[in-house]
């Protein structure tokens, strides 16, 4: 290949090595994710599917719970993406988000027959699942291309999906101008599916070993972009609840918004040209002969006896080695995971699906309602962020166990789980930023902490497994709890008003501190016993965070970024097939 500084070969060559390299496809990852996150604004339409389809509370939360089953259930997605390139998985939740939240926006509008509730349920359902294939698509590439700063990686990605919402809603106002709830619906229908085709090659595996010395510095950069446009959001939020917007500035303000999303190509390209330019010196340095005078030592002759599939899911190998899927789901460590996300998550699930009527209950004004709903995509977005990098340096510089920090979230989370029970003055705003907060912090801590003790080889699986019982805390404590108990509390207080409950479920509502408080004490005593499976964790891998985690990815000999740059560019020069580095198939149990 020539290297032209100023020619048309060394453009066209700068230009491959930004989209292919690994931080562009960082940045498409960035963007995926920043509209990702439709499931975190039900909020703001939930009221309308509850007025336009006649539904009681009960009702609705069945929906938040279907929403929520859909977007953390991403067994189907990990395991496709284990035997596909990430693109396929991304292609199929292009047609899933579309699809879902198509049908949802066709029959708030009434442009359909009033579907049945199991219909709705499934539409829910359907779009929302979209996001576990964007999760596992986007996401999990880019633990596999940065091994080494998985938890930041998952906390800025993470990040970014926490702040979709706000980052959606300042978009919708900019597109469709006025209060509308069906059009925000169409909005989150098209535009993450768009964002999603335009990067679909971008996205694929490049790994890279050892760790290049100015990662963390790069990924610093993204972190205080992210935090730029997480303030802007921030700001804008609050004045629009002050002062009433016209039509331009609410454009202007989405027109800033996109500028913010798109500024992190800005230390893309630098660093991109940092390895060209590397690269191109290298190519003009003639190669040295080097000569080995070690003896080389005969293969082994002793072949290992094959080991039944089923009878190894017991024999796991130690932590921080590859297991197999059912190596991980068997063992006792994944059992605790899985037990404190249905107990942590499930209980934030129903804090944030609730917020609503939460504040309307409490006798918050609408206006306060409106911020709260809003500003949790920020409080979510902070502990997302500062979860992934916080453990990452507690974990790195004083071997601070991650397992423990996830214990500490659990037990922060039950405060903001009393405000609201106990209706504390004006304890809702404390509570929403608490529980907020938690609510980001616990997903990039319970991945981190599945790819470290699990290895990433079936990470697509594994992380989705993780995650995917967290449905099942936010239906008990969602729809069963919160939902049955609420509706419980209305019909007691429409009956003292000498009204008939039945055949008026449009105006079952509930007023006053008594509708939550039970549901929110029983919230609480799940949550804390989520952090004590939490702690039982930390006594469990006390000694392996206690050594060097990522001592493997140091140690394996892989390519430079520059060499699998230029393997991939040589390739697409011959008309080759783009080799799937460091793809890996469902070959063992």
């Amino acid at each position: 290949m020539v290297f032209s500084v100023n020619g048309v070969d060394g453009g066209w060559a700068l230009t491959l090595q930004i989209l292919n390299g690994r931080w562009f496809m960082m940045f498409a990852s960035a963007l995926i994710m920043s509209v990702a996150g439709a499931t975190y604004i039900f909020g703001l339409y939930s009221n309308n599917l509850k007025s336009s389809l006649g539904y009681d509370q009960t009702t609705l939360l069945l929906l938040s719970f279907f929403k929520d089953l859909g977007a953390n259930v991403g067994i189907l997605p990990g395991l496709i993406n284990e035997v596909t390139p990430p693109w396929v998985v991304l292609s199929m939740g292009v047609v899933l988000n579309f699809f879902g939240f198509f049908m949802v926006w066709l029959a708030v509008t009434s442009r359909i027959a009033r579907p049945q509730i199991w219909h709705m349920c499934l539409y829910i359902f359907v779009g929302s699942n979209s996001q576990a294939f964007a999760n596992t698509g986007s996401l999990v590439t880019c633990v596999k291309n940065f091994p080494e700063s998985r938890s930041v990686v998952l906390g800025l990605l993470k990040g970014f999906l926490g702040l979709s919402s706000a980052i959606i809603t300042q978009l919708y106002h900019g597109i469709y101008g006025a209060e509308n709830a069906s059009a925000l619906i169409l909005l989150i229908a098209w535009l993450p599916p768009t964002i999603s085709i335009v990067f679909l090659r971008t996205i694929r595996i490049i790994r890279v070993a050892p760790q290049p010395p100015n990662e963390l510095q790069v990924f610093h950069k993204f972190l205080y972009l992210s935090l730029a446009l997480a303030g802007f959001l921030l700001i804008v939020i609050v004045v629009q609840k002050m002062v009433h917007f016209t039509r331009l500035e609410y454009v202007s303000s989405a027109v800033i918004v996109l500028i913010l999303l798109l500024l992190p190509i800005t230390p893309v390209i630098k660093e991109e040209y940092s390895i060209w330019k590397s690269k191109k010196q290298a190519a003009t340095v003639p190669a040295q002969l080097k000569i080995s005078t070690e003896t080389p030592t005969a293969p082994p002759t002793e072949q290992e006896v094959p080991v039944s599939c089923f009878k190894d899911v017991f024999r796991p190998p130690e932590r921080g080695e590859d297991y197999t899927i059912f190596q991980a789901l068997f063992s006792i460590d994944m059992l605790i995971i899985i037990f404190a996300s249905i107990c942590g998550i499930g209980g934030t699930l129903t804090a944030v699906d609730n917020l609503g009527q939460i504040g309307a209950s409490l006798g918050y004004p609408s206006r306060s309602i409106s911020t709260f709903v809003s500003l949790i995509s920020i409080w979510n977005f902070l502990g997302r962020v500062v979860a992934g990098f916080a453990s990452e340096i507690l974990q790195t510089k004083y071997k601070f166990p991650r397992p423990l920090l996830l214990t500490v979230v659990l037990f922060f989370s039950c405060i903001g789980y009393i405000l609201i029970a106990f209706n504390v003055w004006n304890g809702l705003y404390v509570a929403t930023i608490i529980i907020g907060f938690c609510l980001g912090a616990q997903y990039p801590l319970l991945l981190t902490i599945i790819s470290e003790i699990f290895g990433l080889k079936y990470y697509s699986s594994l992380s989705n497994f993780g995650v995917a019982a967290c449905p099942v805390g936010s239906y008990v404590l969602n729809v069963i709890v919160t939902g049955g108990l609420y509706d419980e509390q209305a019909e007691k207080q429409m009956k003292a008003l000498g009204l008939a409950a039945k055949g008026n479920n449009n105006n079952m509502d509930c007023k006053g501190e008594e509708c939550f408080k039970l549901a929110f004490i029983i919230i609480t005593a799940v949550t804390v016993a989520g952090a004590l499976g939490s702690a039982i964790l930390v006594l469990r891998t006390w000694k392996f965070y206690r050594s060097d985690v990522n001592k493997k990815f140091r140690e394996e000999g892989v390519e430079t970024e520059a060499e699998v740059v230029e393997m991939e560019t040589t390739a697409a020069e011959n008309g080759d097939e783009r080799p799937a580095r460091g793809h890996s198939k469902i070959d063992d149990c």
